[in-house]
């Protein structure tokens, strides 16, 4: 196996493995030791640092060393990507999983836009295009990173209810009680004109950076 594979397996392990601890387990004792400023500097420095990490070992990977699933797999992979996209856009408002303000008041009204179709709109949007560059069995690297990225939200999601469990109490409870991890997909025929709006502008705009960035054209920009 290639070194800079190697080193790509071993930085998306210690991103997501880092996220998971200091995201659960070892907060409260960083916060107690550091303070929440002091966490929140620590926290940030790691994840750029282990972000940096896959960078560098991505770009160092080898390009295209799996056989790929030819055009209908580019289809799949957009068909994936739109309602990712939506998710991701719609997360933006009103979610109560965000720490801001209201959450609780949030977490205690009737679900609307991308809510009614899962409770972790941002975690499935994130899953989603995981799935995507999947589909494309395009190379090792880009499969390994978006293995990755899928196990953090879909983990992660599943940490998160238990974390405003315990931070939020009835609140979440509640919210959990009116919502589905699961994504339902009779609810993107509720979620709302904005979310699919503010989705469609992203999936446009993000597939079209694809070519600057990535070299490979992706989404509608493939056929045309």
């Amino acid at each position: 196996m290639d070194t800079a594979l190697i080193l790509l397996i071993f930085a998306n392990i210690a991103f997501v493995g880092t996220h998971f601890l200091m995201s659960h387990p070892l907060r409260k004792p960083m916060v107690d030791l550091l303070g929440d400023t002091g966490f929140q500097v620590g926290y940030s420095v790691v994840i750029l640092a282990t972000l940096a990490a896959i960078y560098l070992a991505f770009i160092a990977s080898p390009a295209a060393d799996l056989p790929g699933s030819g055009q209908i797999g580019w289809a799949i992979a957009t068909f994936i990507t739109l309602p990712a996209m939506v998710l991701f856009a719609g997360s933006m408002v009103g979610n109560p999983a965000m720490a801001v303000p209201g959450a609780e008041e949030s977490a205690r009204a009737a679900p609307k836009g991308v809510f009614t179709i899962t409770r972790h709109p941002m975690m499935w949007g994130f899953a989603l295009w995981a799935l995507s560059h999947i589909v494309l069995y395009w190379s090792w690297r880009t499969t390994v990173t978006a293995a990755a990225v899928g196990i953090l939200a879909l983990m992660g999601s599943r940490l998160q209810d238990r974390k405003k469990r315990a931070l939020m109490g009835e609140a979440w409870v509640e919210w959990e009680s009116k919502t589905s991890y699961w994504p339902r997909l009779s609810g993107f025929a509720k979620a709302g004109a904005l979310p699919w709006s503010a989705g469609l502008i992203l999936f446009v705009f993000l597939t079209w950076l694809h070519v600057p960035i990535g070299g490979i054209p992706a989404g509608i920009w493939r056929w045309f």
